[in-house]
């Protein structure tokens, strides 16, 4: 497939500028100054942050202001503890802002149970389902959701995240079996990485069910330190686990060669959450549009940097 066949478009998340689950980082910086300078450097749309308006018309009128798109947005969902019925009644209001402002997929991410926010809690202690009824039992509920939100024109693109009860590749294995096609696959290259993974390893596997992207890269030596010195998912954002595509160890010209050859048409979204006293949000975001660009436009790998 030719580079001129490769429909994707590239997003970015404001997470870099200001920071949802510690909101001292970057709280301060407000949402014209993310949207104008990431439509200066070059990206076509957002993924939603807690800044944005969530009346859809208003959501649309701003980001049209600034010729950007609505990519998707995190829906914090409990699926793990409650059921199908409860979850649609709760979706309402944000699949309505998703699907009134063009979206194709619904970033869903389980928060039941999960440690991600809470700063005290190594990430060794995150949840785990019992045994293999349990996960079946989720997995029948995810799926009748995602059926419910394909109905609106939106597809569940599930978030593997660290600190959650998906996490490690296995537990990608496990979720793609126990849920039907209605239930897509958010690939997160960070996060499958962190998780103990190999990322081309895990797209290969899973890439038929890939309906979503988010581009992270990661530093080795914090992941390690993180894992030995039993850090919590917050404590391994603030000391750099996360960077921009380019930036880090994972082989994102494989990803892409990867995404280009199953034909892949969506978003690819940076997403890396670090410091932006540390981590300038402009310059790292720059680093990571440029990085993606170069590879979707098929420059030679060397000058993605």
């Amino acid at each position: 497939m030719s580079a001129e066949s490769f429909e994707v478009k590239i997003g970015i998340n404001p997470i870099g500028w200001s920071n949802d689950d510690l909101p001292s980082l970057g709280g301060e910086t407000s949402l014209a100054t993310a949207l104008s300078e990431g439509r200066e450097i070059g990206y076509q749309g957002f993924e939603l942050g807690n800044k944005f308006p969530r009346d859809p018309a208003a959501l649309r009128a701003l980001m049209g202001g600034y010729g950007l798109d609505v990519v998707s947005g995190w829906y914090s969902g409990q699926l793990a503890a409650r059921t199908a019925r409860e979850e649609i009644a709760a979706v309402g209001p944000h699949l309505r802002l998703l699907a009134e402002n063009g979206c194709k997929v619904m970033v869903y991410g389980e928060v039941a149970d999960a440690i991600q926010g809470e700063r005290s809690t190594p990430l060794y202690k995150r949840p785990r389902f019992r045994d293999a009824e349990e996960l079946r039992r989720y997995g029948d509920r995810l799926t009748e959701f995602g059926g419910y939100l394909l109905t609106h024109g939106v597809r569940l693109a599930y978030h593997h995240h660290m600190g959650a009860y998906i996490e490690a590749p296995d537990d990608i294995d496990q979720l793609m079996g126990a849920t039907g096609e209605e239930v897509g696959l958010l690939f997160d290259s960070g996060h499958a990485c962190f998780g103990g993974g190999d990322p081309v390893a895990i797209l290969d596997k899973h890439i038929g069910r890939v309906c979503h992207v988010h581009c992270k890269d990661v530093r080795p030596a914090v992941m390690k330190h993180a894992r030995n010195r039993q850090w919590s998912f917050l404590d391994a954002v603030l000391n750099g686990v996360f960077t921009v595509p380019g930036d880090g160890a994972i082989d994102f010209a494989a990803i892409v060669d990867r995404l280009r050859a199953h034909g892949y048409q969506g978003w690819l979204v940076v997403e890396a959450e670090q410091d932006p006293a540390v981590a300038p949000s402009y310059a790292y975001a720059s680093k990571g549009y440029r990085t993606l660009r170069a590879l979707v436009d098929g420059a030679p790998r060397e000058e993605a940097a």
